[in-house]
């Protein structure tokens, strides 16, 4: 038996309701670029939208003229989508509560997640949105979750109960340590004052 090897989330796909509400949404207040439409192939009276969440990925949406948006949550039953989560830069992350604000979109307000800022909204369809921002940046050739495992292990050896901030920095030292060569032959922590 062999794995079927992921590489990546290739596209998420909605179903929406007409297709300038889907418009407005995602690029009109998230800034994704409206990149391509073509009838749904499946079933022809839909039709399917194409924008660029920011890293070259889809996000799609099924729309159809006849729907109209209800204003309730979208269900969270078990098997559910809970919850979509988009990265932000930290600039633009201080930026968001005051930008919902001002189109009177309510909102969670910032939440402390230990290794990154978050804030909940819901799209004009009820599903729940995150706009998450992390409070660190991998050192180079690693990734966010390169960091996140390393943070992990990290907290669990010192009982911790959440990752905070002092594993992840202690994590980037420790990958940087491991992939770096030095021609030192102590890299201890020094006070040279």
């Amino acid at each position: 038996m062999q794995k079927l090897q992921s590489q990546g989330v290739h596209h998420i796909t909605l179903v929406g309701a007409g297709r300038q509400t889907s418009i407005d949404f995602w690029e009109g207040v998230l800034g994704m670029p409206f990149i391509f439409e073509q009838p749904n192939l499946d079933k022809p009276k839909e039709s399917h939208l194409y924008f660029d969440p920011g890293d070259g990925r889809l996000i799609t949406i099924f729309t159809d003229e006849s729907r109209t948006p209800e204003k309730r949550r979208t269900p969270t039953d078990t098997g559910c989508v809970h919850h979509i989560a988009f990265s932000v830069s930290r600039v633009t992350f201080l930026q968001a509560v005051a930008r919902l604000d001002e189109r009177g979109i309510k909102h969670s307000g910032v939440k402390d997640r230990g290794f990154m800022d978050s804030i909940y909204f819901e799209d004009p369809l009820g599903l729940l949105i995150e706009l998450a921002s992390y409070r660190f940046e991998p050192p180079a050739g690693f990734t966010h979750a390169d960091v996140l495992m390393e943070a992990h292990r990290l907290r669990v050896a010192r009982g911790d109960y959440n990752i905070a901030e002092v594993h992840l920095a202690d994590a980037i030292q420790a990958l940087v340590e491991r992939s770096r060569a030095t021609l030192s032959d102590d890299r201890a922590p020094k006070n040279p004052y």
